[in-house]
């Protein structure tokens, strides 16, 4: 039976072959198993080597035959990832290699580590916090550089600490009423209910922020989903292939060449972006084109930004009237481009007075007005984050669902304090909100719900 005591060991770096390659170790039995594989250059065994300090020598087999040249780093508890005793064994990237450099761990007594199980012995003994642990895995699939600032500080603990300030005044209100319960011959003074309200308040504010910086928060993690929408010649493979800086879409002057979806990856002002080049919305002429328009359609429905394409140098078309008509009923944020800057204007931005969005004029083919655009995008993020530092941005469907239950609990905290129903029963409330805000940091979950979360980690990790 697997248990949290094993001694555990796994390649700690990605697969493929690599100048380095690492087999890490954790466990009580790290530096035993260590010794079992690992000979000095010198000669002898690896006896008395001190933590922090590192050796060459050879991975061996079990009868002496030299698998792999080696340098060994020692790391002694607590002082270690883990907070385990842990031996890392690197020697060169080869995956044939370090596979054998990690059976003969097996060998020796490791057993094979499961994905995130390192991560989740550094949450169990108390080297990271749950929000912290999982910024490590954001910090390993970022998708632009400001995810990778984000995850760090996340690491860092800069949620943590806003949950644990949230948690510490909620904790003083807690014992503030306990106290008036514990001693009932001495009434709650009006001026200590008055403070009891505004900590709830300020808490219940503290919450809503958080909340108000998820959509932000995800976004950076897994990517924008952006919509470029428009009839059909306005442009907007034009502007997949600029904001791509490549020839990704087919385009043509006939109208209906796209016909399917194009999807990209692009990263704009740090903001993972997912592009969707759509076809072009019209009363379609044969069956391709119907399947294309009605997967515009979905995609548009479910779109967190929508860049809508219309030809500035052309006054507004039939179709363009309702894709206006679509737009105005989109909850998705939305940018306005009237393309073809390079030629003689016609619209302007009194031509979409009724959508509340901003209006840019550009040239897809001339690549003009697009760094209007880049910052338009940024903006909207910006936005979204509000006074949030971006390592502080909830970003994962567990803490979101967390705020928004503490969220109804502080309420009806206010609610049942203002209705004069007595604190002790706002206590319970309190309480409440205290105990689910601890699962974001992994003080109050149960043991599935931590072995679910280290289950999606990568494996070495």
């Amino acid at each position: 039976m697997r248990g949290e005591r094993d001694t555990i060991s796994q390649i700690a770096t990605p697969p493929g072959a690599g100048g380095i390659g690492i087999v890490r170790v954790s466990g009580a039995d790290a530096l035993h198993v260590a010794r079992a594989v690992f000979r000095p250059a010198r000669g002898g065994r690896l006896e008395g080597i001190e933590p922090y300090t590192a050796r060459y020598g050879h991975i061996v087999a079990a009868d002496g035959t030299v698998i792999d040249e080696c340098v060994l780093l020692y790391m002694r508890a607590p002082h270690s990832y883990t907070g385990e005793d842990t031996a890392e064994l690197q020697c060169h990237g080869g995956t044939l290699v370090l596979r054998e450099v990690l059976l003969r761990t097996w060998e020796a007594g490791a057993r094979p580590a499961e994905a995130g199980e390192f991560t989740k012995r550094a949450f169990l003994n108390g080297r990271l916090d749950l929000s912290r642990a999982e910024g490590v895995m954001e910090l390993i699939s970022a998708k632009s550089a400001r995810a990778v600032r984000v995850a760090r500080e996340r690491m860092a603990g800069a949620l943590a600490e806003k949950i644990a300030g949230i948690r510490t005044r909620l904790l003083g209100a807690i014992a503030h009423i306990e106290a008036g319960i514990d001693f009932p011959e001495d009434d709650i003074p009006e001026a200590r209910t008055g403070a009891l309200a505004a900590d709830i308040a300020a808490a219940s504010a503290d919450v809503a922020r958080l909340r108000a910086g998820a959509d932000a928060g995800r976004i950076l993690r897994e990517g924008m989903k952006t919509v470029i929408v428009g009839r059909p010649n306005v442009g907007k493979s034009s502007l997949l292939n600029a904001l791509l800086g490549m020839e990704r879409a087919i385009v043509t002057d006939v109208p209906g060449t796209t016909r399917d979806v194009i999807e990209e990856q692009i990263v704009i002002e740090g903001i993972p972006l997912r592009l969707l080049d759509t076809a072009g919305l019209r009363a379609a002429e044969d069956a391709v084109e119907q399947i294309g328009v009605a997967r515009t359609q979905r995609h548009l429905a479910d779109a967190e930004l929508v860049l809508a394409v219309f030809d500035g140098a052309a006054p507004l078309t039939p179709e363009d009237e309702d894709l206006i008509v679509r737009l105005r009923n989109c909850a998705a944020e939305m940018i306005i481009l009237c393309n073809k800057e390079d030629r003689d204007s016609v619209l302007t931005a009194a031509d979409f007075s009724m959508l509340d969005a901003p209006v840019l004029v550009i040239s897809a083919q001339a690549g003009t007005g697009l760094d209007d655009l880049r910052r338009a995008i940024a903006e909207i993020v910006r936005r979204m984050e509000g006074d949030l530092g971006d390592g502080a941005l909830p970003n994962v469907e567990r803490e979101t669902e967390a705020l928004r239950r503490a969220a109804e609990h502080l309420q009806a905290a206010q609610e049942t304090l203002a209705a004069d129903m007595g604190t002790d029963f706002v206590s319970i409330d309190l309480r409440a909100a205290y105990e689910i805000l601890g699962e974001i940091l992994g003080e109050t979950v149960d043991t599935d719900l931590i072995d679910k979360i280290f289950s999606e980690f990568c494996i070495g990790k």
